[in-house]
């Protein structure tokens, strides 16, 4: 039976690809809010990270993942599982790959390419190949050969160019994406971002400004969980206490800073943050807790993923 054209579209898409391509960004791009934490450091997404873009006669669930690598530990071997799951019920995969990373060490991204078309060989729903960071390749030229060599590796899929920091030739992959979206109604309502928990949106703030303010490696050996949270409609404030777990005792005074002035930076810069995505007033209290090598203990991992049903 033959469909209008104006029957309304919708679907999910996974946007999936290596670690820092810049899939997080892309995600804030499309539905024009920031909802993936976004930094300079690899592997900053750790969960699935849902954004809803609706308008008229469109609604798209983008599903942002964890960068598919190779795990050394129990949480990230999790966070590439993550990844590949969400292809499971995707009716497009978007696969984001680092267009600078291409020309300036092509032998790194074609092995990194090819690890990744092993798996996606049978995959039952179109995929769009998306090369990101185009703003930093001063010669486009140079991406004519990034193209030709994604075309073999990944036959028949579109390859579009796009800036995802800038905005460029966003609307023209959306216009892509949305082809191949079935025909269905709106399963959310308009107005909303998100599917996950505002909980969760709030641990992910405070993670990404530890991110920003800690160096090196420390980062990635730290979490965030909400252990209380209290509104009051009354006095337009959200009470939020968060614990930081780190695996180290010398990692907890590293965190807490001399006199607490580094936590008091990430507090100071989270708030704001929590303020906007919240409409509240928000007090922000946090403690750091010591738990031994939690990213090798599966049980206490899982808490940080609902996508696993925790």
């Amino acid at each position: 039976m033959h469909r209008p054209e104006n029957e309304p579209r919708g679907g999910i898409v996974a946007i999936i690809g290596p670690p820092n391509a810049g899939k997080s960004t892309l995600l804030n791009s499309f539905v024009g809010h920031k909802l993936a934490i976004v930094t300079p450091k690899p592997q900053t997404t750790r969960n699935q990270i849902s954004g809803i873009l609706s308008r008229p006669g469109l609604q798209i669930v983008f599903l942002d993942t964890p960068g598919i690598h190779r795990p050394d530990s129990t949480m990230n071997s999790l966070m590439v599982q993550v990844a590949w799951q969400a292809l499971a019920g995707a009716d497009v995969a978007l696969l984001v790959c680092d267009g600078y990373l291409a020309v300036t060490t092509p032998g790194r991204f074609q092995a990194q390419m090819e690890r990744i078309s092993s798996r996606m060989e049978n995959l039952p729903v179109p995929l769009i190949l998306t090369v990101n960071k185009t703003d930093l390749v001063k010669n486009k030229s140079d991406l004519i050969p990034v193209i030709h060599r994604l075309s073999s590796v990944f036959p028949g899929a579109e390859i579009i160019p796009v800036s995802a920091a800038r905005g460029e030739n966003i609307d023209h992959l959306l216009h892509h994406v949305v082809s191949y979206l079935p025909h269905s109604p709106p399963v959310y309502p308009h107005d909303q971002l998100s599917t996950l928990p505002v909980r969760f949106l709030a641990s992910e703030i405070i993670r990404e400004k530890l991110f920003l303010t800690l160096d090196r490696e420390l980062p990635y050996s730290l979490a965030v969980a909400i252990e209380h949270w209290e509104e009051s409609h009354d006095q337009d404030l959200v009470t939020i206490h968060a614990l930081i777990y780190v695996p180290k005792a010398s990692h907890k005074g590293i965190v807490i800073g001399r006199g607490g002035r580094l936590l008091k930076t990430v507090g100071q810069q989270a708030r704001p943050e929590l303020e906007e995505v919240l409409e509240m007033r928000v007090n922000l209290q946090m403690w750091v807790k010591v738990k031994p090598k939690w990213t090798e203990d599966e049980n206490f991992v899982l808490q940080f993923w609902p996508e696993f049903g925790r």
